[in-house]
């Protein structure tokens, strides 16, 4: 009997961790709007940081901006005892690309990594972007001091391995400064490139492109709503997959989709007077954004952004007309909401972080019978709690049900018919983390 009961508290011991880690609270109180105000407007005063501008100068220009970048990055790893692994990543690219690079440039992206304990070749990632544009996207001479596109991102980024550094997780966290986004998103293509090249495992990237501005150009005010893209299913799926789709379902299911509504998820637990927006849509209408190459190559990716833009203050030469003040200046960023956005990403990372892997394998069965049947392949890790089967009505967009099912590879829920939902398992680990969710893969019939 004792040993029951033993058992019951450790259940809701582990429950409740998932629920009310007091670690994820403490991060969400550490993210500093000072800093980050500070952060930004050391980003703004470099003047321009176009990709194609000065690189020499040590005041003006994007080589100035990422050695200040790389800088940071190097004092937040010396005082974590060298817990950061901090370089540059780069790549060679020749006028004529595109109709945006005039001339020869090196896109250089600013890396920094915290290795995982357990898992130091799986990695989330936060970005945010280095560079920045005027009304002229090939003009790199005049100010373009970018506040909040993307001066805010890059900041929030450098706050989040501030604040995180601080712990240690089981996978590795990446923090990172991607340029040339506003010349054809070379910065995001490079590193995804290096990352296939390098075969890490990548869970997922939380882009962070514009998270301060909180006045729309409708007039609307909002401090607590921002907007999670994500796609429906990679580009690189197979055509077996495509079709299975058709009979099957999951045309929003996808691996970049399930990362959204983590985010989600955890905002909900642990930051509930925030408002997250789940936009089915790989970015703004007709835009992009640094995710996306990551998405081309077959991996997870989110954009996290504010949820009313001004467009007076977006890719606007300086200036003031009409009573209108035009240019993406320090003015305009509200730091206490580039703050509360920075704390969503640091959670989420840490969430992730500490999180066990995703299973492989999963398949379904329970066609014409009053149960789904799941079966899969377990995660060889003794810290595996066991696994949790979420479903939701075929028109939630959030996974609204679930039951965890033990430390098993099959589980069938009865009573529940396969018809009338979508399904899908994660990890749970014994520190009560879950992965993001898993949609099955392969059906079976018994």
């Amino acid at each position: 009997m004792k040993t029951f009961f033993t058992l019951l508290l450790l259940f809701l011991y582990t429950s409740i961790i998932a629920q009310t880690d007091q670690k994820i609270y403490d991060i969400i109180n550490d993210v500093s709007a000072n800093r980050i105000e500070n952060d930004i407007k050391t980003l703004a005063g470099f003047g321009t940081r176009h990709t194609l501008s000065d690189t020499i100068s040590q005041t003006r220009g994007i080589g100035a901006a990422r050695r200040w970048i790389k800088s940071e990055f190097d004092k937040i790893s010396k005082n974590c005892n060298q817990c950061l692994e901090v370089f540059y990543q780069k790549d060679f690219v020749q006028k004529g690309a595109n109709q945006r690079i005039t001339k020869d440039v090196w896109v250089v992206n600013v890396v920094a990594i915290q290795r995982g304990t357990k898992y130091p070749n799986r990695f989330i990632i936060m970005s945010g972007d280095i560079d920045s544009r005027i009304s002229d996207p090939t003009d790199f001479s005049n100010d373009s001091p970018g506040a909040n596109d993307n001066a805010s991102g890059m900041a929030g980024t450098i706050e989040a391995a501030r604040v995180l550094s601080k712990y240690k997780f089981e996978n590795s966290i990446i923090y990172v400064g991607l340029s040339g986004e506003e010349q054809g998103l070379f910065g995001g293509k490079g590193l995804a490139a290096y990352a296939q090249h390098k075969n890490w495992d990548i869970i997922g990237i939380i882009n962070n492109d514009m998270i301060g501005n909180i006045k729309g150009v409708d007039g609307v005010i909002d401090n607590r709503t921002f907007r999670i893209f994500s796609e429906p299913v990679p580009p690189t799926e197979t055509e077996e997959k495509r079709k299975s789709r058709r009979f099957y379902g999951g045309e929003v299911d996808g691996i970049s989709r399930q990362l959204a509504r983590y985010v989600y998820t955890t905002v909900h637990t642990y930051m509930p007077e925030m408002n997250p927006m789940l936009v089915y849509r790989l970015d703004r209408f007709g835009r992009g954004g640094h995710h996306r190459p990551f998405n081309d190559a077959g991996f997870a990716g989110i954009r996290i952004m504010e949820a009313h833009e001004n467009y007076t203050q977006q890719h606007q030469d300086i200036r003031e007309e009409n009573g209108i003040q035009y240019g993406d200046i320090v003015a305009h960023v509200n730091f206490d909401y580039a703050a509360k956005l920075t704390a969503v990403n640091a959670i989420n990372l840490a969430s992730i972080a500490s999180a066990p892997p995703t299973v492989t394998e999963l398949e379904i069965g329970g066609i014409v019978e009053p149960s789904a049947k799941f079966k899969w392949k377990k995660i060889d890790d003794p810290n595996i709690k066991g696994y949790k089967i979420y479903w939701r009505d075929t028109t939630s967009p959030t996974w609204d049900h679930s039951r965890f099912v033990g430390n098993v590879d099959s589980f069938t829920l009865e009573g529940i018919v396969i018809d009338n939902y979508l399904f899908g398992i994660a990890t749970v680990g014994k520190n009560g983390y879950e992965s993001p969710v898993v949609f099955p893969s392969k059906i079976f019939r018994e």
